[in-house]
């Protein structure tokens, strides 16, 4: 049987999956490196998420792996919990993304503020943009958030007086310099993706000026594995730990599902079945996790170039996986001379693109409520964590929306004889009492008041104690007893 009429898309499939592949690479060990992990990891990571993730239904041409998005909750986990632990956090993070697609809870990822995700995109964006800058100056980042901002011009300063640091430096600027003028080239040399491009290029200036800069240590495909022994799995009774389980799911599924809204927008083909998609990616995390390897999310650097180079099925990002296993399998040695500040510099600019100034700039000037949520959000993830800086921008976004839900109109009309009317319209909610209140016990006591509520289309059960005090109140000076039109229906 004639092979393009069994997989009548091979061809395009075939060249999409050698674009993802080389757009992949780096991005796997950069990520890995970032974290404080094993370059290795990050390529098992991908190999997953090509091989087991991309077989699985849900979204047809996204792209799974290693996310820059992960790198910093990655990072703090390593630190606290160590390195045997991840397996173990990371597979827990996948079985409870396979439980919430079966109770298929992945649509719901879609009722999430868009405020919020840029929020934590964009604190993200900063945090990777910090630490990564100490690490193109060849130095230790601070532990902390604010101590990476506070620290940044120091360290800077201290890298112009060693030869090393400033090597560092120009390399990892280099590598910028590159991925920022690569989109200007012709488009036949923009056939090989900027970011592999910037890494060989630094790779062989390193090598021809003999640069002193650190490069990357290997240790091959089978020695980085390690799976999570049961000592792992017993430290999931650690509060901390269960937090920072959840911390993963919430927000891979959350990237993951984004993502796939995204490259819905690229191209024509079948929608992404959410549900499915959370599994898919669940039980990549579930073997990414048994291999002691990084969590994976769908990365839409790598889902765009696999639409962008025609893919048109699931192959292609399956055959992605296979030239990435082929790779580290083959050729582990050439991720040695890879320099460090070169992986730095291409995450550097990861992280500036995933903060979004023009949509700040246009929701200020539209919505300055969500435009306030989204820096908070931010400001709260580098400042404290990210965890708990995307729990404070939902926090904001519900009591916004909370807010907006509550929009009340009161009219008084005092014609100067006879009962002084009150009309009531909107949603009178326990956060607009005050208002509420103040008004009405503002009115005359010795008047007699004609209360309207028909124009309500909700009224809450403390709202409609507090109207009934006040009316009982006010009919106790003398006055005729208030009189109160009840809503027409209540929601």
């Amino acid at each position: 049987m004639n092979p393009t009429t069994k997989f009548p898309h091979l061809r395009q499939d075939f060249a999409a999956s050698l674009v993802v592949f080389l757009v992949a690479l780096p991005l796997c060990v950069g990520v890995a490196v970032a974290s404080g992990v094993p370059a290795e990891l990050g390529l098992i990571t991908g190999i997953v998420g090509g091989l087991v993730t991309g077989m699985m239904r849900g979204s047809s041409l996204q792209v799974s792996g290693p996310a820059a998005g992960l790198t910093v909750l990655v990072f703090e986990a390593v630190r606290e919990f160590g390195l045997p632990t991840l397996g173990a956090i990371v597979l827990c993070a996948g079985l409870l993304q396979l439980v919430m697609g079966a109770l298929k809870l992945g649509r719901w990822f879609r009722a999430i503020s868009v405020s919020v995700v840029e929020g934590m995109l964009a604190g993200i964006g900063l945090v990777i943009i910090a630490s990564q800058l100490y690490a193109a100056a060849g130095r230790e980042a601070p532990a902390s958030g604010v101590g990476r901002m506070v620290g940044l011009p120091g360290a800077l300063a201290e890298a112009t007086g060693s030869t090393a640091s400033l090597a560092s430096v120009a390399l990892g600027a280099g590598t910028i310099a590159v991925l920022v003028l690569w989109k200007r080239m012709p488009e036949r040399v923009q056939t090989v993706p900027g970011a592999l491009a910037a890494v060989v290029l630094a790779t062989l200036a390193a090598m021809a000026f003999s640069l002193p800069v650190a490069t990357v240590e290997v240790q091959g495909l089978l020695g980085a594995v390690q799976p999570p022994g049961l000592d792992a799995f017993g430290e999931l009774a650690s509060p901390a730990l269960l937090g920072t389980v959840l911390a993963f799911t919430l927000i891979a599924s959350a990237e993951s599902l984004f993502s796939a809204a995204a490259v819905d927008r690229l191209h024509d083909g079948p929608r992404t079945e959410y549900d499915k998609e959370l599994m898919a990616q669940g039980a990549g995390n579930v073997v990414s996790g048994a291999l002691g390897a990084l969590p994976m999310t769908a990365v839409i650097v790598r889902s765009a170039a696999n639409v962008q180079a025609g893919a048109r099925t699931k192959a292609s990002r399956m055959m992605h996986g296979v030239w990435l296993l082929l790779f580290a399998a083959l050729l582990p040695s050439a991720l040695g001379v890879i320099p460090i500040p070169a992986l730095a510099g291409i995450l550097v600019h990861a992280g500036w693109k995933l903060i979004p100034f023009r949509q700040v700039v246009s929701l200020w000037r539209a919505h300055r409520g969500e435009a306030l949520i989204l820096v908070v959000t931010a400001v709260a993830i580098v400042v404290v964590n990210m965890f708990e800086g995307v729990l404070i921008g939902l926090a904001l976004s519900v009591v916004k929306t909370a807010w907006d839900a509550s929009h009340l109109k009161l009219e008084i009309v005092d014609k100067g004889a006879g009962p002084i009317q009150a009309y009531l319209s909107g949603n009178a909610t326990f956060l607009r009492l005050p208002k509420i209140l103040d008004s009405l016990e503002a009115l005359p006591q010795d008047r007699p008041v004609e209360l309207d509520l028909s124009g309500l289309h909700h009224l809450d059960h403390a709202c409609r104690m507090a109207l009934e005090n006040w009316a009982e109140r006010h009919s106790t000076v003398g006055t005729e007893p208030v009189k109160v039109t009840e809503p027409v229906t209540v929601g």
